[in-house]
């Protein structure tokens, strides 16, 4: 599978601006690909102001990543803030090149930004599949509370199957948590053995707050694959192989050993 991690800067709450951006960017990316992924926010930045710039969940953004599908015949996936019968949502949208589409209102919300207190928690995971990979999009702050994040192993005489193969994490993570945004990534793919992507955005915000991206991309032993750097705008496209993660699981077999768990 091939995946394209789009790392690049904000204009802060400006749509219009923000994807007129992407529209530019997305012409450079030229090569097949099979999933684009954009970052937290991407139309807005992380703003705490969705009263005034969240749109309906059927908004011009999802008509935009509809659009943009569609030309690129290729799935797309970023969040934006959203207003759904009167609650505000940070909401990842998973659009597909015929226009259909799933969404994962993000489950942590950011208190130490006041995120929590205009916006509304999601309930509900969802895994989708391309090809043979089965693939589990989270937002941000999921990052580090591994039990949300946490793989399922179903067990059958001696082997397994996971409940998903791809973790991604659509970001606006400061740079002054950077360190903590790298290793939790890599723990990630490691306990959950399954790649892992995670793509943060770059420059300040509207409150002054600086973003260095290291937008990456993990395979299962917990090497980092991906070529994109700190605080430089970027688009990469990385190879995800399904026989090396099916290989690596069997010879490796932890999901065997793994704890059952219900989440309440």
């Amino acid at each position: 599978m091939q995946v394209t991690l789009i790392q690049t800067s904000l204009f802060w709450e400006d749509r219009e601006k923000n994807l007129a951006h992407f529209d530019n960017l997305l012409l450079s990316v030229k090569e097949k690909t099979d999933l684009i992924v954009l970052p937290e926010m991407f139309t807005t930045g992380f703003t705490m102001n969705p009263s005034k710039l969240s749109e309906p969940a059927s908004g011009p953004t999802l008509a935009w990543l509809q659009q943009k599908a569609k030309e690129k015949n290729t799935v797309i996936t970023g969040s934006v803030a959203v207003e759904e019968k009167g609650n505000y949502f940070n909401r990842l949208f998973w659009v597909q090149p015929n226009g259909t589409f799933s969404f994962y209102n993000k489950r942590h919300l950011f208190r130490m930004a006041g995120e929590d207190k205009h916006y509304s928690a999601g309930e509900n995971k969802i895994i989708q599949a391309i090809g043979e990979f089965k693939i589990c999009p989270l937002v941000c702050y999921d990052l580090r509370f591994p039990v949300w994040s946490r793989n399922t192993f179903t067990k059958n005489n001696g082997s397994y199957t996971a409940a998903y193969d791809v973790l991604i994490y659509v970001a606006n993570w400061p740079e002054v948590r950077s360190y903590p945004w790298k290793q939790l990534l890599i723990a990630r793919a490691i306990e959950n053995q399954c790649f892992v992507i995670g793509v943060n955005r770059i420059g300040a915000d509207g409150n002054n707050i600086a973003h260095s991206g290291d937008s990456m991309v993990i395979n299962p032993r917990g090497e980092i694959i991906s070529k994109t750097k700190a605080n430089e705008e970027s688009i990469e496209t990385v190879t995800l192989d399904y026989n090396y993660l099916s290989e690596f699981r069997k010879v490796f077999p932890v999901g065997l050993d793994a704890d059952d768990f219900k989440l309440l």
